[in-house]
């Protein structure tokens, strides 16, 4: 698959009224987040309520996401489940899909030892027959996955290539590029630190904030690719400013898909037990959009210079 190099989306799963998958809308939100100009696609991720559709559903996103994308961009999906052995099942149907790449988290009921993780994502890897990134979000497992774990990991299955690291330290990802180099990609998970871990050394990033201005995060890439450091620094404040307020402040599933919504995208309301937000929350949202000079419904014009 193409390296999993610059901005990658983990992208909403849109809902209709009866809280059922809008596969028109997820159609269109792909090709949206394509012509903005980021580099890949991330399906069932925290973003896509993973933890709140079936099997089946999963499924669908997924397929729906491929045959859209068409080989666009790659794309990589989620399959993370509690079991190894529900993980194994999802994750080979979502490979025989066509899938690039697994994104996959820890087990986050029974929390697990540093040896189970090992085991756990020792198993997968020789289980399932693709790419795997880790995925280390403690902001909702409870679990931040030992270095020394990764370290392992990466050294004794080639087919682990990497991790979103969403914990949100810099002093974690420069010690995993640090460790690991060129061998393992590392990408930011939290839209905070893209910048800071690209001058270390980190490939790219997957940020929930790609959802709502993913215009913006494709022009920090470009900045930070072309050694525009300047106006890189100046893109960075002002996805802050709203991942500050969308991803950070409110319930982040639901203020995601209502800034999308203040945007003209058709991202739905969240699946309950997730509520959508109240009208001071929607306030500070639209000020967050505006101040960061976002525009109220997507076009050429939507990203201010």
């Amino acid at each position: 698959m193409p390296m999993l190099e610059g901005v990658f989306v983990p992208h909403v799963t849109p809902f209709d009224g009866k809280e059922e998958i809008d596969e028109p809308a997820l159609r269109e939100l792909v090709n949206y987040v394509i012509n903005a100009g980021l580099n890949g696609l991330v399906s069932l991720g925290s973003n896509g309520e993973f933890p709140y559709l079936s099997f089946g559903e999963k499924l669908k996103v997924v397929e729906t996401v491929l045959n859209e994308a068409n080989g666009r961009v790659p794309v990589v999906a989620g399959a993370t489940e509690n079991s190894t052995k529900e993980t194994i099942r999802l994750g080979k149907a979502l490979l025989d899909l066509g899938a690039d790449a697994l994104l996959i988290g820890p087990p986050y009921y029974f929390k697990p030892s540093s040896e189970e993780l090992f085991a756990h994502y020792s198993i997968l890897a020789e289980r399932l027959d693709g790419e795997i990134l880790l995925y280390n979000v403690p902001k909702f497992t409870g679990i931040n996955i030992p270095i020394d774990v990764i370290e392992r990991l990466a050294n004794e299955h080639s087919n682990i290539i990497g991790i979103k690291d969403s914990g949100g330290s810099m002093g974690r990802i420069t010690e995993l590029v640090r460790r690991l180099g060129d061998r393992f990609t590392v990408l930011a998970g939290t839209a905070d630190v893209m910048y800071p871990s690209w001058m270390l050394g980190a490939p790219g990033a997957v940020v929930a904030v790609a959802n709502v201005a993913p215009e913006l995060c494709a022009e920090l890439w470009g900045a930070f690719r072309e050694g525009n450091h300047r106006k890189a620094r100046e893109l960075q404040l002002r996805v802050n400013l709203i991942n500050e307020v969308v991803v950070k402040r409110y319930n982040q599933i639901s203020a995601i898909k209502s800034a999308m919504a203040m945007r003209g995208l058709k991202a739905g309301k969240p699946r309950l037990p997730s509520l959508p937000l109240d009208e001071k929350a929607l306030g500070d949202i639209e000020r967050a959009l505006r101040e960061a000079g976002l525009s109220e419904t997507p076009g050429s014009d939507e990203v201010k210079s």
